[in-house]
């Protein structure tokens, strides 16, 4: 059965929007069950590994054979079908540093404070590296998003801060989330600067947080530096985190929102996924039983609204042509869960 390009892209819309506010609500409820941070970041790559690798290796093996000695250059033993300093790059920020910040965060903080701090303030991190690295110009209209945004953030993150005077631990949830958003954006305008696809690119981080990641893991677990509970942990747990957050938040998530940005283009995709936040924080509060205090209800409404106002400013301007665009967020190369 073949569906229509319509069809599909709603398709795409409706599964990035979904893997994306899903990634957010299951993450905090893994910090309840038994496996540590580091534990899932392992899972999350070697399932995403299983996928990418072996695409990666027969991606290489297949621009050989076509083009021999003229193929662009790939690392990593040829699992990485990009360079070995654009894969160290894109892999550190985008596979490693995330990963640990993003699901470190939720063992401290609440959900409802990870849906405005990562997907909400990844276009603010991303404007504002991308005006010091690619000389980006930010215009007054998305000046006044970005300031949007900031202050939707300070509402939620900054009680969580004046709390820490008194000993409250959720600041240091809500840093780590910060800390994700960065390391995303930092990832995504790496991938912009180098203008690598985005199919390539997640195979590049995944093919070296696989390489690094793992026997890091392993040493220090023999260290005794780092506690695991993967040997007491059921299997429908460990199995159920390989394929969500490796073949689900990287692989297919990855998929679905470059099909998406294809159908419907760069500023609707945008006002698309400026749905995950509220979404997120919903699910949260239904799901999880978190409390929706005024100031994170504000906060999102800051910060979804700061998003729709930097959409603005590219109303006017063409949609860019599908090989160009950067998946994740409005500016980023691929989702960020």
């Amino acid at each position: 059965m073949r569906f229509s390009p319509r069809t599909m892209g709603l398709l795409a819309a409706v599964v990035t929007v979904t893997l994306w506010t899903s990634f957010i609500v299951i993450a905090r409820a893994a910090a309840e069950r038994t496996l540590t941070p580091f534990d899932i970041v392992l899972l999350r790559i070697t399932g995403a590994s299983l996928v990418l690798l072996p695409w990666g290796w027969w991606m290489v093996r297949r621009r050989r054979a076509a083009l021999g000695a003229a193929a662009p250059a790939s690392s990593l033993a040829g699992f990485s079908p990009l360079p070995l300093r654009t894969t160290a790059i894109l892999g550190t920020f985008g596979g490693l540093l995330y990963a640990v910040m993003a699901y470190s965060g939720f063992f401290h903080a609440p959900a409802t404070h990870a849906s405005v701090l990562m997907p909400g303030s990844l276009p603010l991190w991303t404007a504002l590296l991308a005006a010091w690295l690619l000389r980006d110009h930010i215009t007054p209209l998305r000046a006044a998003g970005l300031a949007l945004i900031v202050a939707g953030d300070l509402l939620v993150g900054g009680s969580s801060l004046l709390a820490a005077f008194s000993g409250g631990d959720v600041w240091k949830g809500d840093l780590l989330f910060m800390l994700a958003a960065v390391s995303w954006a930092t990832y995504s305008v790496q991938a912009r600067r180098h203008a690598v696809d985005a199919v390539q690119a997640t195979i590049a981080l995944a093919a070296f947080a696989c390489l690094v990641y793992v026997p890091t893991y392993a040493l220090l677990i023999g260290l005794g530096a780092v506690t695991s509970r993967l040997a007491v942990a059921p299997w429908s747990e460990i199995v159920f985190h390989m394929a969500f957050q490796g073949g689900g938040s990287v692989v297919i998530s990855g998929i679905s929102f470059t099909r998406m940005i294809q159908h419907f283009g760069p500023v609707r995709s945008t006002m698309i996924t400026a749905l995950v936040p509220g979404l997120s924080a919903m699910g949260a509060v239904y799901f999880l039983g978190e409390p929706l205090y005024w100031n994170l209800v504000a906060g999102l409404l800051l910060v979804t609204a700061g998003i729709l106002v930097g959409v603005l400013r590219k109303s006017q301007a063409p949609a860019a042509p599908a090989s160009a665009v950067q998946p994740q967020h409005p500016t980023t190369t691929q989702p960020g869960p």
